[in-house]
């Protein structure tokens, strides 16, 4: 119920830039869809529930999307994440998923990217992912292909104060989320997001080999997250004029 207004509230629209290769894909790998931006909430990954059957490969429903722990500790959204079958992005539960070759979602940004949002600078989108090697490394370890994801008008979804500085820096990084202040539709403070017209674009699969358990190199880690970091760049720059981001540009930090 859920997945399905939300669906109908934001006018989702998914666009895949290669359908037939994502259908194509080994059925006994797990596929990893790194989606960004993150912005205040990374709610655009309902797209991928598999009960909406929007997105290749995704049918298994526990743990479809995996989100920072701290979501499930906080009263009314914990349940609604946990209804719309998102579970823990800790390492755990990224290698169990991928040991049993189950599709799913996740922002590789996390909650620092949210750090580095500035509303003054609406120009530049920041992505969070210059330190982010960790999914890549253990893509490299189970062989699966990663997917680049971008969702266009999921930022501005949110109004949002974000206090600065070196101590919120690490209580971000303590609790897993930012202590943010951010209101939604009417002005409602941490209330339901505006319905902005999503727009979920998946670009075409990055094929990695299986290096196994123990060895994975450096130099594997350090290709294709660069690869991945292109690739989202590039998937992004080929749809911006489209969706009426001509004048913005990703930054990666």
């Amino acid at each position: 119920w859920i997945v399905r207004h939300a669906e109908e509230y934001f006018g989702l629209t998914t666009v895949l830039e290669n359908r037939t290769k994502l259908e194509n894909l080994d059925d006994g790998v797990a596929t990893i869809y790194a989606m960004e931006p993150h912005d205040v909430i990374p709610y655009g990954m309902f797209a991928f529930n598999p009960k909406l059957e929007r997105i290749p490969r995704c049918t298994v429903l526990d743990n479809a999307g995996l989100v920072v722990n701290a979501i499930f500790s906080l009263p009314f959204i914990r349940q609604v994440y946990s209804a719309v079958c998102c579970g823990s992005v800790d390492k755990r539960t990224f290698v169990e998923k991928l040991r049993k070759g189950e599709t799913f979602v996740f922002c590789p940004g996390g909650a620092e990217e949210v750090m580095c949002m500035d509303p003054a600078n609406p120009h530049e989108i920041p992505i969070y992912i210059k330190k982010r090697k960790g999914f890549v490394n253990l893509a490299l370890r189970f062989g699966s292909p990663i997917v680049p994801v971008f969702i266009f008008n999921l930022d501005g979804s949110y109004g949002y104060w974000i206090p600065k500085g070196t101590i919120m820096k690490r209580l971000a990084n303590a609790i897993g989320f930012v202590p943010l202040f951010f209101w939604g539709r009417f002005g409602i403070p941490f209330g339901i997001p505006n319905p902005q017209k999503l727009v979920v674009v998946v670009g075409s699969p990055i094929l990695l080999p299986k290096e196994g358990e123990g060895n994975v190199n450096k130099e594997s880690v350090e290709y294709y997250h660069k690869l991945f970091c292109d690739e989202l760049i590039a998937l992004f720059d080929r749809h911006k004029d489209d969706m009426g981001y001509g004048d913005r540009r990703l930054v990666v930090v």
